[in-house]
């Protein structure tokens, strides 16, 4: 029997950097300062700023430490996105305090996201998770593709438990489990959490990265919190995708997430009003309506 729902859950904000990175027209530096302030002010207490990616692979990312400048003391407190060392020195000069990096579970996306195989990704992201945790960074790492792959189909739970493992095991202090392309069912979910579970990694090491390309995200963040995950990432308004894999759609939801905890009596500390008004503003200014359900059934409620 699953255990007790958690009285309390910590939404790990990535609309600014996982949402954004796969818009097309690029957002201005300063909407993007505002985004993120907008959303520290609704009360997330995790805002994932950005990623010191080249700008030749995202675009959209190129204005990433000029952001940071513009957040100034209050932005030293956010993660952002390192895919190797290079990136690393970029937020080393910047005083920043968190830092992420980003995995895969699966040989073909290694090579098509990071240049590297499924083995090799490691000695890459050793000498990057080793300074880092030497110069009193955290360290926050993703794994991608846990629940299938677009060239190689379903992924084997051993193979996703290894991989995260490994990745998890250089240093970081959470790893994110991610449903890239949005193909995880409830069962899955329990079955990979129990995975990692039996190798030795509880819950609490343990974030959810649910898209919502199938609708199952939602019914997928209910079974992992049936499994005492406390951690999700979601994207203000149902932003994102992947720049790398086509059939990555949109994250899961802030809104959807919280209306969803709040209905169970769990706590966020995150105003649904606020950010509800921060994706609205977003929508008008990327010139569509926001994917999010609960976005668009709030903003056209009477007021």
């Amino acid at each position: 029997m699953s255990e007790p729902l958690p009285s309390t859950v910590t939404i790990y904000e990535v609309g600014p950097r996982d949402g954004l990175q796969n818009e097309a027209a690029i957002v201005p530096v300063e909407a993007k300062a505002e985004f993120v302030r907008r959303l520290v002010a609704a009360g997330l207490p995790i805002v994932e700023a950005t990623s010191f990616v080249h700008p030749t692979w995202v675009p959209q990312l190129a204005d990433a430490a000029e952001l940071m400048t513009m957040l100034g003391g209050a932005g030293k407190a956010m993660p952002v996105l390192v895919p190797n060392e290079r990136g690393l020195d970029r937020a080393l000069e910047l005083g920043l305090e968190h830092i992420a990096i980003f995995g895969s579970a699966t040989e073909t996306f290694a090579r098509k996201n990071l240049n590297r195989g499924l083995d090799d990704q490691f000695a890459m992201f050793e000498p990057t998770v080793t300074r880092a945790r030497a110069a009193g960074l955290d360290v926050r790492a993703y794994v991608s593709m846990c629940f299938g792959d677009p060239w190689e189909g379903a992924v084997p739970i051993d193979q996703v438990v290894s991989v995260g493992k490994r990745l998890f095991d250089l240093g970081a202090s959470q790893l994110s489990i991610g449903d890239t392309i949005g193909v995880g069912t409830v069962g899955h979910v329990k079955e990979l959490i129990a995975g990692f579970d039996a190798a030795g990694m509880a819950p609490d090491h343990l974030a959810m990265h649910f898209h919502d390309t199938y609708g199952q995200a939602l019914a997928n963040a209910y079974s992992a919190l049936e499994e005492g995950i406390t951690t999700f990432d979601a994207s203000a308004g149902g932003l994102g995708g992947c720049p790398y894999a086509r059939s990555a759609t949109g994250n899961l939801a802030t809104e959807d997430l919280v209306w969803m905890l709040n209905g169970l009596g769990i706590e966020t500390g995150v105003d649904l009003d606020a950010v509800v008004a921060t994706s609205v503003w977003m929508a008008e200014l990327l010139g569509r309506p926001s994917p999010s359900a609960v976005v668009r059934a709030l903003a056209q409620s009477p007021a």
